[in-house]
């Protein structure tokens, strides 16, 4: 009797550690892990169990290379929203990490380890996965000199004394700020939003449309002695491509501002179209706002 008595409670006692705290816990990164070695970059899993958000831990992480001996660093992780714990580690250099999670809830506390590949990042910033890489922010601040360039002489034509002093003082100033990284990125940051957002709306755009806004920057750029010159420099041929990749991510961009003056024209019949305008704008930036929430944008 003894010896069928023994089995049977360890039978048991297996059954119930395999039921215990955490035991069906998973864990998954809620966006890749980067390393940048001059600065800490984000760190952030899901907890589930069961496909469920686990809410309440405690969470520390402790990453440690793999095949070189660069120590161990160790993050501790602030909760978020449905599960979700992120905190910042600097990491020395990519290649394969193990990742040692505690997560402690209630006294209890348990351990799960993940290995993971730590790469570096194909660009300076990622929307919904999709990098933005410093070329496209070089194009973007050449844009932004180019308009510049273009204000300035049509200010010497236009403007004479001290409005004239003004106008170039108020260039001048706005040219300082051309390499700005943080205005650069929201500039694309910008764009990007509201095209992803007018296909999301189910706006597309033909390859019409595409030559009908090309023809219209030329109108725009050809005229002006100032700009001509800049394009050269850049390279005429590497310009336009450029800005033909623009183009299609402008025209959803428009189409979404253009619903949004049609749907304020609905909602006030008897306003002028400034006012419209103006009304249409401030929609614009909120749904901006909402839109941006909404993705997932990383800067590194």
């Amino acid at each position: 009797m003894n010896k069928l008595f023994i089995p049977i409670v360890i039978l048991l006692f297996g059954l119930l550690s395999g039921c215990g705290f955490g035991s069906d816990y998973e864990i998954k990164m809620a966006k890749p892990l980067y390393f940048n070695s001059e600065k800490d970059m984000p760190l952030e899993i899901n907890v589930t169990e069961a496909g469920k958000a686990v809410k309440g831990l405690k969470v520390t992480a402790k990453l440690t290379m793999v095949t070189m001996d660069h120590g161990t660093n160790r993050v501790n992780l602030v909760e978020g929203k449905a599960g979700t714990y992120a905190g910042k580690v600097k990491l020395g250099m990519g290649g394969k990490y193990e990742i040692a999670f505690s997560l402690e809830k209630d006294g209890q506390k348990i351990e799960k380890v993940i290995d993971y590949v730590v790469k570096k990042p194909a660009g300076i910033a990622s929307i919904n996965g999709q990098w933005i890489k410093s070329e496209e922010l070089a194009f973007t601040a050449f844009l932004n000199k180019l308009q510049l360039a273009m204000s300035r002489e049509s200010a010497q034509k236009t403007y004479r004394g001290k409005q004239l002093d003004d106008e170039l003082a108020y260039i001048n100033a706005q040219e300082k700020m051309i390499d700005n990284k943080n205005q650069l990125l929201t500039q694309i940051i910008r764009l990007r939003s509201m095209s992803i957002l007018g296909t999301e709306k189910g706006h597309h755009v033909t390859k019409e449309e595409i030559a009908a806004k090309m023809n219209l920057l030329h109108q725009q750029y050809d005229p002006s002695t100032a700009a001509n010159k800049l394009i050269q420099q850049y390279g005429k041929a590497h310009f336009w491509q450029n800005e033909k990749k623009n183009v299609p991510m402008m025209l959803l961009s428009d189409k979404v501002a253009n619903d949004l003056i049609d749907k304020t024209k609905a909602e006030n019949p008897h306003t002028s179209l400034q006012e419209i305008r103006f009304l249409a704008q401030q929609k614009f930036e909120d749904l901006l706002v909402a839109q941006v929430n909404t993705l997932h944008i990383s800067i590194f």
